[in-house]
């Protein structure tokens, strides 16, 4: 199985972040991965975005025209990637700053309040992993216990007391699923 994924939103709100544990998750469970971030010329608060693949085969190309998931934090980011979501694929939007317009009935839409979950931990800034939480807990790609692993890697020791914080956000978002 591969799972062709992009990860977008704002600078800022940790896009890149989720695509680096989806790619670091993929490799603890063994599995083929790429990831390629793409910003947009502002450091915070302009577009940004990358695309992660996972697969149990070999990954031919890391880059992804027609993804089969879209994690999208952002009105534009929405706009930009809900057209090209293949047939079946999964959508996980963040409701808190994101209003459907339009919508397919061909995907697996579904809306999380990322924002608001996330105030509700006590930290607007895990709005990432709640949005990361559901999209796992309906996709499967990877383990919550390969994110684990993951944040030891991908975070910088002195933020590895925000491991736990994280970790519950995830589940948050797994629960909504």
């Amino acid at each position: 199985m591969t799972h062709e994924i992009i990860c977008a939103g704002f600078g800022g709100q940790g896009v890149m972040l989720i695509g680096q544990l989806i790619a670091y998750a993929g490799m603890v469970e063994g599995k083929n991965v790429s990831w390629v971030p793409s910003y947009g010329p502002e450091m915070r608060g302009g577009t940004a975005n990358c695309s992660v693949v996972v697969s149990d085969e070999p990954v031919g190309s890391p880059v992804i025209s027609e993804p089969n998931g879209v994690i999208a934090m952002n009105q534009p980011s929405l706009e930009r990637f809900l057209p090209v979501v293949k047939p079946g694929g999964v959508l996980v939007y963040n409701s808190s700053l994101i209003t459907m317009k339009e919508t397919r009935d061909d995907l697996h839409i579904i809306a999380v309040p990322a924002n608001e979950l996330a105030t509700e931990l006590g930290n607007s800034k895990v709005s990432n992993l709640v949005a990361l939480g559901a999209f796992l807990q309906k996709t499967n790609v990877v383990t919550a216990d390969g994110i684990e692993k993951a944040l030891e890697k991908v975070l910088p020791p002195h933020r590895h007391k925000l491991i736990p914080l994280n970790l519950e956000a995830l589940r948050k978002g797994m629960a909504l699923v």
